[in-house]
């Protein structure tokens, strides 16, 4: 292999090099886009289109499961049964409160059902965030799994790429072994010089080349 060989082998290897470097990158921004988007709608999720009777019926269960419903139930109570036991003149509804526990009556009825269909849209809700963290942690694992893959693809060129620098070295060491016997042949022939400075030069560069290789190998 002559020098220009070499020299075009090392600029490939060293463009390859670029090459994957450039890959990885983009491989890495890719997730963090992917990543970016995922906890944009995590973070603010598409708003259902609900109507006026869910909205309501979100507020009751809302107000109805709350301490100040409970409170002020319970003082509307003690109001009621003061009201009709203390007062001196009119009892709308004597003991035993027959009135009152229609009331209640007609607020329990009412107010189960609407309860009721709080909790089904909550459910519904429930079931979607179920469904979406199933697809996300799916996605995670087709991700992972493809990131393995493509790892294994660059270790496996990365590996390829090595053994073609260890067989350019081997190379590059035999051409340097021979150069240096000639050379020695010549200076012991010789003056003490070398028989041309163009030898010096060849000898030269093939000892940067040598250290480029060694350099990218070793990086």
């Amino acid at each position: 292999m002559s020098k220009q060989q070499h020299k075009a082998y090392i600029s490939g290897i060293l463009q390859s090099e670029d090459e994957q470097i450039c890959r990885l990158h983009d491989l890495v921004e890719e997730a963090i886009k992917e990543e970016k988007l995922i906890v944009e709608k995590l973070l603010h999720p598409p708003q259902d289109a609900i109507t006026a009777g869910q909205r309501i019926s979100d507020k009751v269960a809302r107000f109805g499961g709350s301490w100040t419903f409970i409170l002020t139930f319970l003082g509307i109570l003690v109001v009621w049964i003061l009201f009709n036991i203390l007062s001196p003149s009119t009892h709308f509804d004597p003991f035993p409160f027959i009135l009152l526990n229609l009331v209640l009556s007609c607020v329990a009825a009412l107010q189960a059902p609407v309860i009721m269909m709080s909790q089904n849209r909550q459910e519904e809700k429930d079931r979607e965030r179920a469904a979406n963290d199933y697809m996300i942690n799916l996605k995670a694992e087709l991700e992972i799994r493809s990131l393995h893959q493509k790892m294994d693809l660059l270790l496996e060129e990365r590996l390829h790429k090595l053994v073609e620098m260890q067989v350019l070295q081997l190379q590059l060491l035999d051409g340097l072994n021979t150069k240096m016997k000639k050379q020695g042949h010549v200076l012991a022939t010789a003056t003490g010089q070398p028989q041309s400075v163009a030898e010096a030069d060849d000898l030269k560069i093939d000892f940067d080349q040598l250290r480029s290789v060694l350099g990218g190998g070793t990086g």
